[in-house]
């Protein structure tokens, strides 16, 4: 078996160091209010906040990417999951992995097992800003914001916008890039901006 390179043995020795402060970013996350299943792992620091009253849960075996190294493409940014107002929800159910994310329910935002969700990808159940007087824009109530739901299994491609109100199906993918503002059908693809859908082929069967 060959020797590892100088730079292969050092970029062991720091995905070995970030693995390490796995439990610190678990640590952290349940002190601000996050509820996490069993074998939940971080790499890298990612940016979470829980709203008062509100719920952030992380099933079992979740997979949080915020480092550089920690996705091929690389992470630019850390993974963001926020709660904005009492009352929203954010749940990733088991096996759930994300790189460089950003979840920000202000209702509520749902990610069914097995579903990855790629490098960059944004999933926003609000507009975050709404217009008000004298062509200003304030901050989104709570009542404008609609549901998201993923369901298992599906992938949701590096840098794709899933926004408020959209239901995804198990087994669905989202295309690299897509900008999805409408429901997509368990095992279709959407892609382009605005997505377009279509049926998926060759998706292998769900277990029985």
């Amino acid at each position: 078996m060959p020797s590892r390179s100088w730079s292969e043995t050092l970029g062991l020795l720091l995905s070995c160091g970030r693995g390490s402060l796995s439990s610190l970013w678990a640590f952290e996350a349940r002190l601000k209010g996050c509820s996490l299943g069993r074998g939940v792992k971080f790499s890298g620091r990612p940016l979470i906040s829980v709203a008062g009253g509100s719920h952030l849960t992380l099933g079992d075996e979740v997979r949080i990417h915020s480092a550089l190294r920690s996705n091929p493409l690389g992470c630019f940014q850390p993974s963001v999951l926020r709660t904005l107002f009492p009352g929203a929800e954010l749940v990733l159910e088991s096996r759930v992995g994300i790189s460089a994310t950003v979840l920000c329910a202000a209702a509520s935002i749902r990610i069914g097992e097995g579903t990855f969700i790629g490098a960059g990808a944004m999933i926003l159940d609000n507009d975050f800003h709404h217009p008000v007087e004298n062509f200003g824009w304030g901050s989104a109530p709570a009542h404008l914001a609609r549901p998201v739901r993923i369901g298992r299994g599906a992938f949701i491609g590096a840098r794709a916008i899933v926004l408020k109100g959209v239901t995804i199906g198990d087994r669905a993918v989202i295309g690299a890039g897509a900008v999805v503002t409408r429901d997509v059908p368990d095992r279709h693809l959407a892609a382009g901006n605005p997505a377009q859908i279509r049926p998926l082929k060759n998706m292998p069967p769900a277990a029985a």
